[in-house]
């Protein structure tokens, strides 16, 4: 039987991931700060060999926005090379060639280790999960008006769905940089908020800003997007609807 290690395998998408696999029959290790037998910080590396010892495929999803993916990568690539990994599943982000902000210059410098790591390789780049625009939409609900980035949409991705495009990939032959993959509707940002405000039962006016700087310039010119990939079914409004009201 394949042996599968997921790193942040207790994460939002690594959790979904785990699960997958399980269900498709697979031997599934799971690799996160806090989970026993295999709490490793893959920053720091220290007992990493022990979780990557007879395992076929390893699916990284670990990640954190405060730094240190890059050096997590090369702890993770060296202890899978000495065991003899076959293959190494990478989720990436749609737009990391295309927008300079400091996180997907990090995603993309992950993504070259990846593939001059010597092994086996995989890379999956999908748009923002719904999660993560709730979570945007509610701090930005926390103030009196709702301040909105002029001129930016998002593609959000329901991430059961990665999961499951994930647990397929990781299920088959290192393919490389394999589609993108997005959301189901490119949406402007007014129109998520609207949703967010309707689902959560909240009124606040919404006040669309310019910002500045190269970042905001790739989201306005939809470098994150991936419209001709739009391969998700579910939609924001849905993802809403089926979030306990207090979770909204």
């Amino acid at each position: 039987m394949t042996t599968i290690l997921v790193t942040g395998g207790t994460g939002t998408l690594g959790r979904l991931v785990t699960e997958r696999l399980r269900a498709d029959g697979a031997e599934v290790q799971v690799l996160s700060r806090h989970s026993r037998p295999y709490a490793v910080d893959l920053r720091e590396g220290t007992g990493l060999a022990a979780a990557v010892a007879g395992v076929d495929t390893v699916v990284h999803c670990a990640s954190s926005p405060r730094g240190g993916d890059e050096q997590a990568a090369r702890h993770l690539i060296e202890a899978a090379r000495g065991a003899g990994v076959r293959h190494l599943v990478y989720i990436s982000i749609v737009g990391v060639d295309r927008v300079p902000l400091g996180y997907y210059r990090t995603k993309l410098a992950v993504e070259k280790l990846v593939e001059e790591s010597g092994l086996g390789w995989t890379v999956l780049r999908t748009t923002q999960f719904h999660d993560l625009v709730l979570r945007l939409l509610q701090g930005l609900a926390k103030l009196p008006v709702m301040v909105l980035p002029a001129g930016v949409a998002d593609q959000p991705i329901e991430v059961a769905e990665v999961a499951a495009r994930l647990a397929e990939l990781a299920g088959g032959e290192p393919a490389g940089r394999v589609p993108d993959m997005g959301g189901p509707q490119v949406r402007p940002f007014p129109e998520l908020a609207r949703a967010y405000l309707r689902a959560s039962g909240r009124r606040r006016p919404l006040l669309n800003v310019r910002l500045a700087g190269k970042a905001y310039q790739g989201f306005r010119a939809g470098g994150h997007l991936t419209p001709e990939q739009a391969l998700g079914k579910v939609t924001f409004e849905e993802f809403l609807a089926r979030r306990s009201p207090a979770r909204r």
